[in-house]
């Protein structure tokens, strides 16, 4: 069993996966300016800067840990998304844009560190396996026919364990909820879950996190987005039950349910080349990309967009990549955060001249089914904002 997850303050840089209750209006898109690109670009520098310097921080606690102890520290059980962020793989670099502004990172470092390690040791077993059955003798067609090939055996291996061993981090379940609100109910909608959102995250019991809370602005108008992260599949069981017995959930159940024309929910991991971004407030917009797959190239997906990725965030702020493992399966959701619509134009651009990119473009294409974007405004209680 999981210990329960818990949140403390580490320095007045970081906050854990919560929020205050203050709710104001429904966002739009019409807050955001034509000129916000120079602010944007600010708090994201500062952001990255902040990353690294608590990277930096980490490294050197840890270190005079073992040196005074004179063995390895013991693993932490709460998880780290500072750290995790800005030691991916894939982490981004500091931005060069100017900042003038006072600090304004919402990035915790409190909320947990184990992971099932980085696709590339899964991926350096299998190479091993395949280049053992490559100097294998080689067998008949008829043999082949039966049992598969020894090359087909070993893929089918790896696409059954990909999904929980080799493309996930592994120890933390997301949810991503959409509400369809009735165009007439906004209003009555935002404030009912303002309040009851940030409440349920706040409460330490319930084992849940809340990564943000999004409207839909170009899309599915009226459409509310919520990501959640949960301890796994018993924590994600743990938390439902918890939130339903508190002693208001009927009625909050009852008016929620007044107001919007369905819901829909999935469960997903966050690849382990892409750990979810910690809070931070940029400002800006959001960019919901959902790609639906065809059947068995999730893992050729991640193989190139691993290297893609490298590329993107060099002109772009990632706030996380997700693969669904119950609801809409073959889905993969990426999350992109701007300064606005002509800014995202500007960053997607340079994109094609950073080297890798065109080529994971070239490879991915070919894999996708159906794909869908989003322009996404955060609410105000949004952890990441």
């Amino acid at each position: 069993m999981l210990a329960p997850r818990f949140v403390r303050p580490v320095s007045s840089l970081v906050r854990p996966f919560s929020s205050s209750t203050t709710v104001c209006r429904a966002p739009s898109i019409r807050d955001i300016t034509a000129d916000s690109a120079a602010e944007f670009n600010a708090r994201q520098k500062e952001f990255r800067e902040n990353l690294e310097a608590a990277r930096k921080k980490k490294e050197q606690q840890e270190s005079q840990s073992v040196d005074a102890s004179g063995s390895t520290p013991a693993s932490p059980v709460i998880r780290d998304r500072f750290r995790e962020y800005a030691t991916a793989p894939t982490a981004p670099r500091a931005s060069n844009a100017s900042s003038e502004l006072s600090p304004v990172v919402d990035a915790a470092s409190v909320l947990d560190s184990k992971a099932l390690g980085l696709l590339s040791t899964h991926r350096s077993v299998g190479d091993e396996q395949l280049l053992e059955a490559n100097q294998s003798p080689k067998r008949g067609p008829l043999s082949s026919l039966i049992y598969g090939t020894k090359e087909g055996q070993h893929f089918d291996k790896d696409i059954e364990r990909s999904f929980s061993q080799v493309l996930a981090r592994g120890k933390y379940v997301h949810s991503i909820v959409f509400h369809e609100v009735k165009p007439d109910k906004v209003d009555e909608y935002v404030p009912l879950v303002g309040e009851w959102y940030p409440r349920m995250a706040n409460t330490e019991e319930n084992r849940v996190n809340l990564v943000g809370s999004w409207r839909t602005q170009v899309g599915d108008n009226d459409t509310f987005v919520h990501i959640w992260e949960y301890q796994r599949y018993e924590g994600y069981h743990a938390s439902l039950h918890n939130i339903s017995q508190h002693p208001e959930f009927p009625e909050f159940d009852r008016k929620l349910k007044s107001l919007i024309k369905s819901k829909k929910t999935s469960l997903m991991q966050e690849f382990s080349f892409w750990p979810t971004t910690p809070p931070r407030r940029l400002g800006g917009l959001f960019e919901l990309r959902s790609y639906t797959l065809h059947p068995g190239n999730l893992l050729e997906w991640e193989t190139h967009w691993r290297r893609g990725l490298r590329a993107r965030r060099e002109v772009m702020e990632g706030v996380g990549a997700w693969f669904v493992q119950i609801g809409d399966l073959n889905t993969v959701h990426h999350l992109w955060q701007f300064a606005n619509l002509e800014e995202r134009k500007i960053r997607r651009e340079q994109s094609w001249g950073i080297e890798g990119w065109a080529e994971t473009v070239h490879k991915t294409v070919p894999l996708i089914q159906s794909m869908q974007s989003r322009i996404l405004v955060p609410m105000p209680w949004s952890p990441v904002g």
